[in-house]
């Protein structure tokens, strides 16, 4: 009787055995092709830390990157800069005053509440697929006269 036992609790062992062979097997083959790749599942977001908010991006193939940036810090900001560096595409963003891309400069005045718009113009066009890169919004502080630097995260789609 004992190798009765033993033979049932061998078939039982090899039958799940070969199911979770199957199972891993499959994942894997999922995983191989893209079906399971995290970029597929990754929602387009544009975070930057407190005192700063990123209110809205796009991307399109003529004007590349642009965002959309309030001040909310509570002081007014001299010589405000923003730079995206990312996979293929290490640039700054230019200031677009009003509709009009000719006056595309960085260090812009960002007083408390305001907001302005900046766009990577002609940079960073050929991208495809998802983009992940760093913002990086560098201002000095009118009250107190320091300069920092402050980091940020940009996921968008392209293409």
């Amino acid at each position: 009787m004992v190798n009765k036992r033993g033979q049932a609790a061998m078939e039982f062992l090899m039958t799940y055995g070969w199911a979770i062979l199957v199972v891993l097997a499959a994942i894997g083959a999922l995983a191989y092709f893209g079906v399971l790749s995290p970029d597929r599942f990754l929602p387009e977001k544009c975070t930057l830390p407190s005192g700063m908010a990123c209110l809205d991006f796009t991307w399109d193939s003529t004007n590349g990157i642009t965002t959309v940036i309030q001040n909310s810090a509570g002081f007014d900001m001299n010589g405000v800069g923003v730079s995206v560096n990312g996979t293929s595409c290490n640039a700054a963003l230019a200031y677009v005053a009003g509709t009009s891309t000719s006056s595309n400069e960085n260090g812009t005045t960002l007083t408390d509440g305001e907001t302005k718009t900046y766009r990577m113009a002609a940079l960073c066009t050929g991208l495809t697929g998802k983009f992940k890169g760093d913002v990086t919004v560098d201002y000095t502080n009118q009250q107190t006269s320091l300069d920092h630097s402050k980091l940020g995260e940009i996921i968008l789609k392209t293409g």
